[in-house]
């Protein structure tokens, strides 16, 4: 079955850098566009990052954009996503995320596949 696996989250200073990744398997990865979400408590989970698949086109929402690149390798079925210049309103659980076809979508309930989610914590 399809599973995506994030590692990298932790508890960091404002200012600091952090560099999330997701390794997925049980799908053809490089037909699937790789997105990044995250969910602060008490809010709705938001997009974050997408990349086609071949990762020529990333897209940001308007808050990470010069802050945060995502990334992947097709090769080992890996989506990265740095980021730099963190602050205390990126703290979240940080979730991958799997859509099948290749239009880029930022809603929720346009991927397919969710990883469990890894917590980046900024303190001020």
């Amino acid at each position: 079955q399809v599973q995506l696996v994030e590692s990298g989250g932790g508890l960091v200073q404002a200012g600091d850098s952090l560099r999330l990744s997701c390794a997925a398997s049980g799908l053809t990865f490089s037909t699937y566009v790789m997105g990044w979400f995250r969910q602060a408590p008490g809010k709705e989970r938001e997009f974050v990052a997408a990349i086609s698949w071949g990762g020529s086109n990333k897209y940001y929402t308007d808050s990470v954009k010069g802050r945060f690149t995502i990334s992947r390798d097709n090769a080992k079925n890996t989506v990265n996503l740095q980021m730099n210049s963190l602050k205390s309103e990126d703290t979240a659980v940080y979730y991958c995320a799997a859509r099948s076809g290749p239009r880029i979508a930022r809603l929720v309930n346009e991927y397919d596949y969710w990883g469990q989610g890894t917590q980046v914590t900024v303190s001020s």
